[in-house]
């Protein structure tokens, strides 16, 4: 159910006006001297849950939603020399909070960096690294595109290979006989990208790990660098014994006993997790399915439990809320793009089905080249398009067995099972039986990994 259901009546979109606290924050920052001609000031907040409104100097910038993807706002026009008012407002809930019901803690406020950065006038707003391997893998293209703010020229270098040229896409360099990245392997290389004004003074030098890999379907199979790959995985909440807030310290902690445990595999339930995740995740070696932040399982439940209409699915086939599904699927996708890691995109967890997911499916498809995954085809199969990955909660395996025997036109994963709360988690060497046995069966994710977190 939702936090507010049984409290007050809400039609989805409505905030609660009953109990919705506000945090308050304010600081200040010095500016010694105006800012050059064609430099930007910006604030990003990596995290604020579950929405955000801000102010400088008294001046009212902008508002935002999305507990979990950054957060960004120009504050340029209101800056002032000397001493500099910022203030946030952050709400427990928001029309965004329909699309966060999630089956975990619920926290609010800011639980994620807060970064203030000032850009020179000649910048790089946006990059897309792109790799590509051919079946054979004696080779990988990789490809540089950026979105380059002023009046200047972009370069960059694969430590070890060499400069890459200018051809049709961006900047591109072939790699002989490339080490690839993998779970058992994960070797990084060193991208070194340099921006230069137009009279050819650096402005902006930036670092870029590429993971070199080949990751999809083949043969009707998940495969990377073309052999089949089993998933051994866990689904994990981001937050710890202190709340929401988690540092890269005890981030790391976890993957490191995740790979001590041969765990090879994580599924971000439900959401994305901090930028530095990804960034472990690409140098010791973990699969990661990238989960959008959408979950809105009360109204899931009254259509699966109180025979509602497949209508009262939220965000279901309402064109209200479209804008805001995509805005948080693009927001994910640019972020976590460039990492190894990540070789899935999923369209969010337990919110039935619809037309508003099948057009957020089609913009990960258009935006990327990995698979993407959605569960909720399971619940409502109208438009099992949306999912390239057959997905299930909870299966035994026998079951499981028994579904791949006249359903093979998918590779299927279970995105939960083996709950291991309690005395629970059994029958789990059933499952590995079955992934050795049945080659459309690529394993799972044990909800979940620690502490129900």
């Amino acid at each position: 159910q939702y936090p507010w259901d049984g409290h007050e009546t809400l039609e989805p979109g409505q905030a609660p006006r009953l109990f919705n606290p506000v945090g308050s924050y304010v600081t200040s920052f010095p500016l010694d001297e105006p800012l050059a001609d064609g430099e930007r000031l910006s604030v990003s907040f990596k995290g604020a849950e579950s929405a955000i409104a801000v102010w400088l100097n008294g001046r009212y910038i902008g508002y935002a939603e999305d507990s979990f993807t950054p957060s960004e706002f120009d504050l340029t026009e209101a800056l002032v020399v000397g001493d500099n008012k910022l203030a946030a407002q952050v709400f427990k809930w928001s029309s965004g909070s329909w699309l966060e019901d999630q089956d975990f803690y619920r926290f609010s406020g800011i639980f994620r960096d807060v970064m203030l950065y000032r850009r020179p006038a000649v910048h790089v707003q946006d990059l897309g690294v792109r790799v590509d391997v051919p079946g054979d893998l004696s080779r990988a293209t990789v490809t540089l595109a950026t979105e380059l703010l002023g009046d200047g020229a972009v370069s960059a270098r694969l430590a070890g290979v060499g400069e890459l040229v200018r051809a049709d896409g961006g900047l591109v360099i072939e790699v002989e006989e490339p080490q690839l990245w993998s779970a058992e392997d994960p070797h990084l290389y060193d991208l070194e990208i340099e921006v230069r004004d137009a009279a050819g003074e650096l402005t902006e030098v930036i670092r870029q790990p590429v993971g070199i890999r080949r990751f999809g379907i083949e043969d009707g199979l998940l495969k990377i660098n073309g052999s089949r790959v089993v998933f051994k995985g866990v689904n994990r909440h981001e937050f710890g014994l202190r709340g929401r807030v988690m540092s890269r310290e005890q981030t790391e902690a976890d993957l490191r006993l995740m790979k001590a445990n041969n765990i090879n595999a994580v599924r971000t339930s439900h959401y994305p997790n901090n930028s530095f995740f990804y960034e472990l995740c690409d140098r010791y070696g973990l699969y990661v399915i990238d989960e959008m932040n959408l979950e809105s399982h009360a109204m899931w439940d009254r259509i699966r439990y109180a025979g509602e209409p497949d209508s009262e699915a939220l965000p279901g086939d309402r064109p209200e809320w479209l804008g805001a599904l995509l805005d948080r699927a693009a927001s994910m996708l640019r972020r976590d793009r460039n990492h190894a890691c990540v070789v899935i995109w999923s369209c969010g967890n337990e919110s039935y089905g619809g037309t508003d997911i099948l057009a957020v499916s089609d913009y990960f498809r258009s935006a990327d080249n990995r698979p993407v995954h959605y569960e909720g085809v399971d619940w409502d199969p109208r438009h099992p398009e949306t999912t390239d990955i057959v997905s299930k909660m909870y299966t035994p395996a026998a079951e499981v067995e028994a579904f791949l025997q006249d359903n093979r036109d998918k590779p299927l994963i279970l995105c939960e099972f083996a709950h291991a709360m309690g005395n629970s988690f059994g029958a789990v060497d059933r499952y590995l039986d079955l992934a050795y046995r049945e080659p459309l069966f690529q394993g799972g994710f044990i909800w979940d990994f620690a502490d129900q977190a």
